[in-house]
């Protein structure tokens, strides 16, 4: 088997009975689907689940001959492992943890300081609770905006993706997004208020 063979020749060979040929695919491009699973589960166990889950599907998908992602292979796999993640965490329930980035004078920024008051600066502990908090009013959205949400802050799709991934237009999944901030503005204001009653 020649490892020079590109993906979507190797896929060819796997469908037409060559076993050896997935073995080469897999280890082209295991590094890389794996990495990008567990940057965003955080759990090595977990991640293990997903990348067996996510070529266990890749098989059955091949077998069935209902490939159709001429040269494309590593997108498509990524593809199923990221939508096998996004499964995981809506049966869960849970949310995966929210992603800091580092700016370029080196501080670590929230995806959701955007959500707070800027000239409120959060403390560690605070900073801690409101990440919760945001969190748990998340899963009070409609779930079209919760959806929106999740792909766009937690798994870093673009609008296009997204609107592949609900089979909606761009317009549509950039209004659910816009509303869902409306919301979780609005409820994190209401919940600052009733803190500040008590």
């Amino acid at each position: 088997m020649s490892i020079q063979l590109n993906d979507y020749e190797l896929v060819k060979l796997y469908t037409g009975g060559d076993e050896s040929a997935l073995a080469v695919l897999l280890e082209r491009h295991k590094r890389k689907i794996f990495s990008s699973i567990i940057m965003v589960v955080k759990d090595h166990q977990l991640a293990e689940d997903v990348f067996q889950d996510t070529f266990f599907k890749v098989i059955l998908t091949l077998k069935k001959g209902q490939y159709s992602e001429e040269g494309k292979f590593l997108p498509w796999v990524l593809r199923i492992a990221r939508n096998l993640i996004i499964d995981h965490f809506r049966r869960a329930k849970k949310m995966p943890p929210v992603p800091v980035y580092v700016n370029e004078e080196g501080e670590e920024i929230s995806v959701f300081n955007q959500l707070s008051s800027p000239d409120e600066p959060l403390p560690g502990d605070t900073a801690q609770e409101f990440k919760k908090s945001i969190r748990n009013l998340i899963n009070e959205l409609p779930p079209d905006q919760r959806e929106v949400v999740l792909m766009r802050i937690y798994y870093d799709m673009s609008f296009k993706e997204i609107s592949e991934f609900t089979k909606v237009s761009i317009n549509t999944a950039l209004g659910r997004m816009r509303y869902a901030l409306f919301n979780l503005r609005k409820m994190i204001s209401e919940k600052h208020l009733e803190m500040v009653e008590r």
